[in-house]
């Protein structure tokens, strides 16, 4: 943490400095040279450079610590008493979960009876409980959609109503007769499109026991499933996969277009805050891209102070205007026509989680050259239920 509070330091230092060299070197058109630009874009890589390398060592902290945690309880029984482990029972008991490692290591030609109590309907067998649950704190910490979205568990298609219509308050006079209203509700339904995620291993790795097996696949099938789902939160089509916060229709409604082609104001910035409507402002954060933010930090407010700010403290993002700001590398650059900021309260996207992830094994297709693959799938949908929660910028059509 020290070294994270290190960087944090030397990063604030450098972009104040980067700031400093900015102001110096204009002319009297505002511009720099060729010399005195390449100078700035070399200062500035190297503070992206530093939030980088600071996101990195997060997430490896977040990893340390998770990995950290005591995998062995304490012996509270009787000696010579058998172990008590009819608080979990099915594929979340300890038994299930030791059989599937075994299966694993013995490319499932060692599958006990427990196994059987959590075959799925596709063939292959239910993560037990304990992998499911880790999987998905895999998935939080690579998916900016799962940290700011509101997640659903579901068993089947889950329909959401939404108020389509709200009651007005009229005046009447002393006696007068009541008037009544309408109250409309709209319905949003959340399915479940089908993800998966496979991998190889050889068999030397698979059958070496010093080779930590487990935390292999799942680190392996987090970061894979992560990334899939982070592109469909934010640019699905709906159409075999989730709809997605730049969705033309169905998405976040667009609250300001920017005037250039390749260019952002800082007005247009301040715009789109406050196109969004003020109950969601509370709550309200920014998502960009990174080549976007390069564009934003240079952007200054009427007073000459630069809207974009780094973040001093650990595990905090970085603000834009006083908001936070997230970035995805899913998020379209600047471009004509394209979507590149979303502002908004993102708890109105809704992510569906139907039922548990599985692992499968990949029967003789890899036996030729000493390969063992395993495939992992799930079923999710996502979808903004109240598309004025969320406003877009978008780039000038060309």
């Amino acid at each position: 943490m020290n070294k994270i509070l290190e960087l944090r330091e030397k990063r604030a230092k450098l972009w104040d400095k980067t700031k400093a060299f900015l102001d110096e070197k204009k002319n009297e058109k505002g511009l720099l040279s060729s010399e005195d630009t390449a100078t700035y874009e070399q200062m500035e890589q190297e503070v992206l450079a530093f939030g980088k390398e600071i996101d990195r060592l997060e997430r490896q902290s977040l990893m340390d610590l998770e990995l950290s945690k005591a995998t062995n309880t304490a012996i509270v029984n009787q000696p010579h008493k058998e172990k008590d482990d009819t608080a979990k029972t099915g594929f979340a008991s300890n038994a299930y979960k030791e059989s599937m490692l075994t299966a694993l290591k013995s490319n499932f030609r060692r599958v006990d009876n427990v196994l059987q109590e959590g075959i799925d309907t596709d063939g292959g067998y239910l993560v037990p409980t304990e992998y499911d649950n880790r999987l998905i704190q895999g998935l939080e910490e690579e998916n900016i959609m799962r940290k700011l979205s509101t997640i659903i568990k579901t068993g089947a298609e889950r329909k959401i109503n939404i108020a389509a219509t709200t009651p007005a308050a009229a005046w009447i006079d002393e006696g007068g007769q009541l008037t009544f209203g309408n109250a409309k509700f709209d319905q949003i339904n959340l399915d479940a499109h089908k993800l998966h995620v496979a991998v190889k291993v050889t068999e030397e790795l698979l059958y070496d026991n010093v080779f930590n097996l487990e935390n292999y696949i799942l680190d392996k099938f987090a970061r894979a499933l992560a990334n899939a789902e982070e592109d469909a939160f934010l640019n699905g089509d709906g159409t075999g996969k989730p709809t997605g916060i730049f969705h033309p229709t169905d998405g976040g409604e667009v609250g300001v277009t920017a005037a250039g082609l390749k260019a952002i104001t800082a007005d247009e910035v301040l715009d789109l805050i406050y196109s969004l409507k003020r109950p969601y402002r509370k709550n309200a954060v920014f998502i960009t891209n990174d080549a976007t933010l390069a564009l934003l930090r240079k952007l200054k407010d009427a007073n000459g102070a630069y809207i974009w700010q780094p973040s001093y403290q650990a595990g905090e993002p970085d603000t834009l205007l006083g908001y936070k700001v997230y970035t995805s590398a899913y998020v379209p650059t600047v471009g004509a026509g394209n979507p590149v900021i979303a502002f908004g309260d993102f708890s109105y996207y809704n992510i569906g989680d139907r039922g548990s992830r599985s692992f499968a094994e990949l029967k003789e297709l890899f036996a030729g050259n000493g390969m063992v693959g395993f495939v992992a799938k799930e079923r999710v949908d996502g979808r903004l239920i109240l598309p004025e929660a969320v406003k877009i910028l978008k780039m000038k059509a060309a």
